[in-house]
């Protein structure tokens, strides 16, 4: 008889976090069992079983609560006891939890059911936010706060989730540590070694922490021929590809910015998801858009480019190092949490954070010695994702005293 997992997300479907959530879905029914996804905003893909516990409205109150009064993760509290009603209801055998942060659950009044409840939980940290006061990412700023118990915090109004008038971040460091801890039967998995050895310095080190990388779609981002080079009039440019959900700070655009400033005529930048604000400001030889239409135009971008680089500040395992593999195109990324694990010498690049000569350095080694397509489609054949989800199936089974 297959288990039954319930995942309890922000989202279902949409952004890295939310595919997941479906990939993990997908490969439960797979194995011949049973799961369903409870999120809270956003719109679920047709055909998977999956209930939004949470309203706009709700949502929009949440926000002000984090903006106004500094309390993000405590606010909430009638979708959340919806959504443990329906949790009693549905009666899994594995509870995974992914981000609870997002303007949509009460964090305490989970966690209290969670422990009465005495039922195997995973719960995939795909950021900080879990054991910090404020802060979803952190290391970028050159903040160790957690470590001691986020007293002093001065970047709680410059990063999400934004508290713009109240600092909060002591007493919601010590909310969430009693919320959190103590869990009778609870596994922390992340999606890098990077991010395992942060829990360990955390309030969370108390649990088992196994290190699951997320995978990627290789029949979607796989090398594609295409006309885009020749559409965009870059065919006789060395193109180096960006592309982020949204540039925010962390993700390194001023860098591309400085990069521009820096390279030839013989270079031509190409950044994906930039917003129109963004799009106003480009100039030399960037050239920018908003999004793709699809994943099978995103892999054409990355199949079209020489070379895919990730300036990102502070990420955990970047899915899209793992999409420009997938296609062929070699990686050069600032060492910066997890975004280097992914590489080796023979697909890709990693240089400090911040150098913008290393990094000049990197892309002119690569220009005059590029690294073979299938070296970097090797690469990519142990992220591939049926295989790396089927870990946390086996993970489940074994919690749930079935074997793998």
């Amino acid at each position: 008889m297959g288990l039954k997992v319930l995942q309890i997300s922000t989202v279902c479907g949409s952004g890295s976090v939310g595919r997941i959530v479906v990939d993990i879905y997908e490969a439960l029914l797979k194995n011949g069992d049973k799961g369903c996804i409870a999120y809270g905003r956003r719109k679920a893909p047709e055909g998977i079983q999956a209930y939004r516990f949470g309203s706009d409205w709700d949502m929009g109150m949440h926000v002000l609560s984090t903006f106004f009064r500094g309390e993000h993760g405590f606010a909430s509290g009638r979708q959340t006891r919806r959504l443990i009603e329906r949790i009693r209801e549905w009666d899994p055998d594995v509870i995974q939890l992914h981000n609870i942060h997002g303007f949509v659950l009460q964090v305490e009044l989970l966690f209290a059911y969670l422990k009465k409840a005495k039922k195997p939980v995973v719960w995939t940290l795909h950021d900080g936010w879990a054991y910090t006061g404020h802060c979803a990412f952190y290391d970028y700023t050159g903040c160790r706060g957690f470590e001691s118990g986020c007293y002093k915090c001065t970047e709680y109004q410059k990063v999400y989730p934004y508290a713009l008038f109240r600092n909060r971040t002591k007493e919601n460091y010590i909310r969430k540590k009693e919320a959190f801890t103590n869990v009778l039967d609870l596994t922390i998995v992340t999606p890098s070694s990077w991010l395992a050895r942060e829990v360990k310095k955390s309030f969370l080190k108390e649990y088992p922490i196994k290190v699951i990388p997320n995978g990627v779609d290789r029949e979607i981002f796989c090398p594609r021929e295409g006309t885009l080079r020749e559409n965009m009039g870059l065919l006789q440019k060395f193109v180096i590809l960006g592309v982020a959900n949204v540039w925010e700070r962390r993700k390194g655009l001023s860098y591309f910015i400085e990069l521009s400033e820096r390279l030839s005529k013989e270079y031509q930048i190409v950044l994906i998801g930039l917003s129109k604000k963004q799009l106003r400001g480009l100039r030399g030889n960037i050239t920018g858009l908003s999004r793709t239409s699809s994943a099978e135009e995103l892999a054409e971008y990355y199949s079209m480019a020489d070379v895919f680089v990730n300036l990102t500040l502070e990420d955990n395992f970047p899915t899209t190092n793992l999409e420009a593999l997938s296609c062929g195109t070699p990686v050069i990324t600032f060492d910066t949490g997890g975004s280097p694990e992914s590489l080796d010498e023979s697909c890709g690049g990693v240089v400090p954070k911040r150098d913008i000569e290393a990094l000049l350095r990197a892309i002119e080694a690569e220009r005059k010695e590029p690294k073979r397509k299938e070296d970097c489609l090797k690469r990519a054949e142990r992220y591939e994702k049926y295989q790396c989800f089927q870990e946390y199936i086996k993970l489940y089974h074994s919690l749930a005293g079935q074997g793998e």
